[in-house]
């Protein structure tokens, strides 16, 4: 049995990632929460898999860590089409934007970051942030304005590179900002999508609070 090492649903975006992927494949995976923020999660991790971040994929014969890397494993896993787009041009492009989210992005990282149960006030919009949220808004409305009447995702169908996006979808939520066009139905689209309906009602019961700030978890503890 192959298990997923994943971190707070409720707070980290590249677990949200890696589970939703996995779930969409229908591969038979345990997955595994490891609370970030706390001082015993690291080693906790670090004797369990030999690494300290997640998410971490470990089958029986490999540990496999990063997000995109354990997307690709469970692709080769599972039949065509169950994570990437069987149309070549379109799994070539929904793996672009994949990689463009995975390398890029900070500002909205950084001042966005992921809380799903919060409602809280926009962060102060620096030129790197307003630079990211225009790119992020131009790849939903151009990717799902040339796949409409395939369906009401980046690709038509649902695939990895919904997954991928699927994060940035709950910071808008958790923030306020207001969308419009092909882009707020993209974002509805997803929030209602059953995986991330499921996802955020486990992060809603999830016993942990973190506090972030600007590089990461600043404290953390276990709710009442």
């Amino acid at each position: 049995m192959s298990t997923l090492y994943l971190g707070n649903l409720n707070y980290s975006s590249w677990s949200i990632r890696a589970a939703l992927v996995a779930r969409a494949s229908g591969l038979d995976l345990t997955e595994r929460i490891f609370p970030l923020g706390f001082p015993e999660t690291k080693q906790a991790l670090i004797e369990e898999t030999g690494l300290h971040t997640v998410p971490v994929l470990m089958t029986e014969d490999l540990i496999i860590r990063d997000s995109l890397a354990i997307t690709e494993w469970i692709a080769e896993q599972v039949e065509p089409g169950k994570v990437w787009p069987i149309d070549p041009t379109k799994r070539a492009m929904a793996r672009s934007v994949c990689a463009e989210m995975h390398s890029g992005f900070f500002g909205l990282r950084s001042l966005m970051p992921v809380n799903i149960r919060a409602s809280s006030p926009a962060p102060e919009f620096t030129e790197e942030l307003e630079q990211n949220i225009a790119r992020v808004l131009t790849i939903w409305t151009d990717h799902r304005s040339a796949n409409v009447t395939q369906g009401p995702f980046l690709f038509g169908d649902w695939c990895a590179a919904d997954a991928f996006y699927a994060p940035v979808v709950t910071r808008f939520r958790t923030y306020g900002y207001d969308l419009t066009g092909a882009a707020k139905d993209y974002a509805d689209a997803v929030w209602e999508h059953p995986l991330l309906c499921e996802l955020r009602e486990k992060a809603e019961v999830e016993p942990w609070e973190i506090e972030m700030g600007y590089l990461g978890p600043i404290r953390a503890w276990v709710r009442d």
